[in-house]
């Protein structure tokens, strides 16, 4: 399914006709494989919050989103692609860092960092490119100093990054990518624990000496959280600036209001209009489940498709596909929902919650320096965005 022409914030358009009539339908992925296609909010949330759907990629029948991402997850698993009780063993290792009261203690380090960024960004000539010059080094910056990866490796890391998550690198391209960036990680890990510092590779390195984790599982954890951490929030800045310049009325709104709830609640408007994670939540069942009326047998994949759940009018109103920041929409299920819910979700609010008014506020007159229509879209990416947005201020 394609996203409508003309539109680039809406997902496919047969997902409105699927939620009101085959809410449960049956799919052909990109390897020939049929899947189950579970469109409406409350059942996407039901399959994601049983465990009788596996979100394990080994298990034959997994709808995986397309053969560079199959082959590299399988062979380097992470607790995304793992059931309770494991993925439950290593997420714990992470909490700490992630929690609420520890990112919300970063706001500051945050806000200096979009700062001096916006400063050497608006220092340059324009027109200028949003997202190579400010979105992702905003956040390429913010997860490099919370896992001690050095900065002056963004290049680097954001090439790699880039063809292991587009869906249209082989398989083979994808292993080279991955076996490029554990060598790099590999290296990092072995200076930090030469020298650690207070970070979170170093965390790992105690629980590793521990005997809690291998160091091929603590290599594959940071890559997880390296490619996971710059790439889907500088998704949601470039994007979420597009859709805030093309609904001028809620653009002008947030402008006249920028007090925290104010800003909070736009964010998680945004996250749901937009759904960067927008290839659905990929499961498969373990055992015969019925679901709405439907029964999903043992081994049958299952996509749930949480960008058509937020568009959804029996969970966010009469009009889903407008953009409201006056919305309330804080059960979105941009992050996900169940055990496996994001686990960095805090870090991205405030990233979030920092860099918009800080933009709007610095750019008054930010504006587009490109028709929409030329923009270059990440349509088959595992999340969506833009490649270049040129703007000018």
């Amino acid at each position: 399914m394609s996203r409508p022409p003309g539109c680039p914030f809406d997902p496919p358009a047969e997902f409105r006709d699927l939620r009101a009539d085959e809410p449960i339908s049956r799919v052909r992925l990109w390897d020939g494989k049929i899947a189950w296609l579970v469109t409406r909010f409350d059942d996407v949330r039901e399959v994601l919050a049983d465990p009788r759907f596996s979100a394990d990629m080994t298990n034959p029948g997994f709808p995986s989103h397309s053969a560079g991402v199959s082959v590299t997850r399988q062979k380097h698993p992470t607790f995304l692609n793992m059931d309770d009780p494991e993925h439950a063993r290593h997420r714990r290792m992470l909490t700490r860092d992630f929690m609420i009261k520890r990112v919300e203690a970063l706001r500051p380090r945050i806000q200096r960092h979009v700062d001096e960024l916006l400063d050497e960004f608006t220092a340059g000539p324009q027109p200028a490119d949003l997202v190579t010059g400010f979105a992702l080094p905003v956040t390429s910056s913010v997860i490099s100093e919370l896992l001690g990866v050095p900065y002056e490796d963004h290049e680097f890391f954001q090439r790699q990054s880039g063809l292991l998550i587009s869906g249209e690198t082989g398989a083979d391209e994808a292993l080279e990518a991955f076996a490029t960036i554990r060598e790099y990680l590999g290296g990092l890990v072995e200076r930090k624990a030469a020298e650690p510092a207070p970070d979170v590779i170093s965390h790992l390195l105690e629980i590793e000496r521990a005997g809690g984790l291998s160091r091929d599982e603590l290599i594959n954890m940071l890559n997880l959280l390296l490619r996971a951490g710059h790439e889907t929030t500088a998704n949601m800045i470039a994007l979420g600036t597009l859709a805030l310049l093309q609904n001028p009325a809620q653009l002008a709104a947030l402008k006249a209001d920028t007090s925290p709830a104010v800003v909070a609640n736009a964010v998680e408007e945004l996250l749901r209009y937009l759904t960067i994670t927008h290839y659905g939540r990929r499961r498969v069942a373990l055992e015969d489940v019925e679901v709405a009326g439907r029964l999903i047998r043992k081994g049958e994949g299952v996509v749930a498709a949480n960008d058509s759940a937020n568009r959804d009018p029996e969970a966010f109103g009469d009009n889903p596909d407008e953009l409201d920041l006056s919305r309330s929409a804080r059960h979105h299920l941009t992050f996900g929902y169940g055990v496996h819910q994001c686990l960095g979700q805090p870090l991205a609010r405030v990233e979030l919650q920092v860099v918009y008014p800080t933009l709007l506020r610095r750019l008054p007159d930010l504006r587009l320096a490109a028709p929409v229509s030329e923009l270059p879209f990440k349509t088959k990416n595992v999340f969506y965005g833009l490649f270049a947005m040129p703007v000018e201020w």
